[in-house]
């Protein structure tokens, strides 16, 4: 037998009192502190006030005093005290010591550790305490350690001031609701341990890197960032912690004016596309001998694209290949968000350049490849014509129903298959009311290769789920539930006629960077109103467009787009496009109203000399010469 070290000498006994171990490498110390064993000196009467401690029953003899720690008889030259074994009966052992007037029934476990910030740092607070484990910041033992024993213990011991550098500023935040947020040393440790020994088990062959990249993530985290990611450990871990607030429900928007009169101001909100081919806007549909040059040199490329995410080089095989594969290239390792540059500060002409970083990781620009694999490389169709060979475009026509028809808000989804970046869902709500008019699923022409869920919303259960399409149940205005099945049309082409009938060629479209949504439907709109044209980017204007999620916070005080992985609701997404355009009419009625129109029976009355005027802000064209239409704009 090897001599102890020490090493566990103050780690409680797992076994406690139970321990039968001549030699235990664990701490056999009375855990309770020096003032109640003090008490073993006082009288009599101070005793009875405490209650009596668990002894095990050895057997029906009258008990003998001793004077070791843990009321056992010791053992000569052990240094520790042993139990007496005792054939007559193992259970008396484990025997449950019964209640008596100065003595509550206590189990045979030993009593959890229970921590004292869950309860006395939130005074009324129902949540459990927390048991945590009193391990040391070493590496757990695993059958396959990915690094040598110091590269883990320096890496651990890294990821462990990180978290403690969190920890800290919550325990200074003195406006904490959630006290019991604030981890105890014990619970520290244990957190690193379970950071450190998943990404060792997920990630061996990349272990270090990822782990590395994890810590730099943790320490940009702000204070609410890091008490979403502790709630959600602690959930899993221990117990469920209820949010300390409901989610803020959108307020409805109000801008002083009926139906009729935002309809009418609405018309002097149009967004002229004349001028914008040169960025995504299509004008006009391509000629018959466009669409055969996009035909040909598809096939003489052979199926050889650039991958939309990662820009690599690979074949994909529309039909599949006699091997009944879709794509070369093997899985995708990109940066899922965008990279995007700190706020300027003061200090920069002195601490040198800011570096770019991705959103999705917090990485900088260029310290590697990518922190998310994808199954396939995908691509994205932009060339108008070999769009059109796909599908042509086609102008709104002409509805029979001779009824002027209400503007309409339209957001779609797109996902990406063997021929591009298709559409895979279409909602439209009308507007200003904002009820929806029409949701539905759509089945792509090419073979699916992503249906990009984590911006989209729709993944592969939807279409397990989908019902096709009916008629009847399109004109219903019911929001359908979150377990509802979506209705599914066969292709691009059928969602396309049935948004026409929803449409006049002067019937106002909205959307968000409405070109994308066009474009995926080969719609051409002469009448639409864009909110990313609508609400310019500060930085010039196109080709930079501010996301609707950004203007939504700023000018509605509305957060969307909140659901993580599970990607976008479209309807929240039209539904906030269609409040934006609300908000520039209530400021454009302003302005009208300053330089003298009314408004008589809903509609627009101009002063004399002012029947023409526009009041739609001048178009700010930046110096770039193409636009910006990453996946994620495409679907923002």
């Amino acid at each position: 037998m090897f001599a102890p070290l020490g090493l566990f000498k103050d780690i409680p006994c797992p076994q406690g009192e139970e321990c039968s171990v001549f030699a235990c490498i664990f701490s056999h110390r009375d855990p309770r502190p020096s003032s109640t064993l003090a008490t073993r000196s006082q009288p009599s009467e101070q005793k009875e006030a405490e209650p009596a401690r668990k002894r095990i029953k050895l057997d029906s003899r009258p008990e003998q005093k001793d004077s070791s720690k843990d009321g056992l008889p010791s053992a000569p030259g052990s240094g520790r005290s042993t139990p007496v074994k005792n054939p007559e009966s193992r259970a008396q052992r484990t025997e449950i010591a019964r209640p008596t007037p100065r003595q509550p029934a206590i189990s045979k476990t030993t009593a959890p550790i229970r921590r004292e910030a869950s309860t006395a740092g939130n005074p009324g607070s129902s949540l459990p305490a927390r048991q945590a484990p009193k391990e040391s910041l070493n590496p757990r033992m695993l059958p396959k350690a990915p690094a040598t024993y110091n590269a883990r213990s320096a890496i651990l011991k890294k990821l462990h001031d990180t978290l403690k550098s969190l920890n800290d500023k919550l325990a200074k935040d003195k406006e904490l609701e959630d006290k019991c947020l604030i981890l105890t040393p014990d619970e520290l440790i244990t957190m690193a341990l379970d950071e450190e020994e998943k990404a060792a088990k997920d990630n061996p062959t990349v272990y270090s890197n990822v782990v590395k990249l994890r810590i730099v993530k943790l320490s940009k985290l702000s204070k609410e960032d890091w008490a979403k990611e502790l709630k959600e450990y602690l959930n899993k871990k221990y117990y469920k912690i209820q949010p300390s607030q409901a989610p803020k429900e959108p307020e409805p928007l109000t801008t002083g004016l009926s139906v009729e009169e935002e309809i009418a101001i609405a018309s002097k909100l149009i967004t002229p596309l004349q001028g914008l081919e040169n960025y995504g806007y299509v004008t006009r549909a391509p000629t018959a001998e466009e669409i055969e040059v996009a035909r040909k040199g598809a096939v003489e490329s052979k199926g050889w694209e650039k991958c939309e995410r990662c820009s690599g080089r690979f074949q994909v095989f529309p039909g599949r290949r006699e091997d009944g594969s879709l794509t070369t290239g093997g899985t995708c390792t990109h940066h899922p968000g965008k990279a995007l540059y700190p706020p300027k500060k003061k200090t920069d002409h002195v601490t040198g350049a800011r570096e770019a970083y991705f959103t999705c990781c917090n990485e900088t620009l260029g310290q590697s490849s990518g922190c998310t694999k994808g199954e396939t490389h995908v691509f994205k169709v932009s060339e108008t014509k070999r769009l059109a060979s796909i599908l042509q475009f086609e102008t709104t026509p002409e509805n029979q129903d001779k009824t002027p028809k209400s503007p309409i808000c339209f957001d779609c989804e797109m996902g990406y298959t063997t021929l591009g970046l298709e559409l895979i869902r279409m909602t439209a709500v009308s507007w200003p009311e904002g009820k929806k008019i029409l949701d539905v699923l759509v089945r792509p022409l090419g073979e699916v290769l992503d249906l990009n869920s984590r911006f989209s919303g729709v993944f592969p259960e939807h279409y397990n789920k989908a019902l096709p399409y009916s008629a009847q149940a399109a004109t219903s205005l019911e929001t359908p539930t979150e377990d509802a099945p979506l209705q599914v049309v066969d292709s691009p082409a059928t969602a396309r006629a049935l948004l026409f009938t929803f449409l006049h060629p002067t019937t106002p479209l909205i959307g968000h960077a409405i070109d994308n949504d066009l474009n995926a439907c080969r719609i051409i709109h002469p009448t639409v109103i864009d909110t990313a044209i609508l609400y310019p980017h500060p930085a010039g204007g196109l080709p930079y467009r501010m996301s609707l999620r950004t203007l939504a916070k700023k000018h509605l005080d509305r957060d969307i787009q909140t659901g993580g992985n599970r990607g976008h609701d479209s309807k929240e997404d039209a539904i906030a496009t269609g409040d934006l355009v609300r908000v520039k009419a209530a400021e454009a009625w302003k302005t009208l109203k300053a330089r003298g129109w009314v408004m008589t029976d809903g509609e627009l009355v101009a002063p004399p000399g002012q029947e023409d005027i526009s009041i739609f802000p001048q178009l700010r064209l930046g110096s770039g010469a193409g636009v910006k239409r990453s996946s994620e704009a495409a679907n923002s």
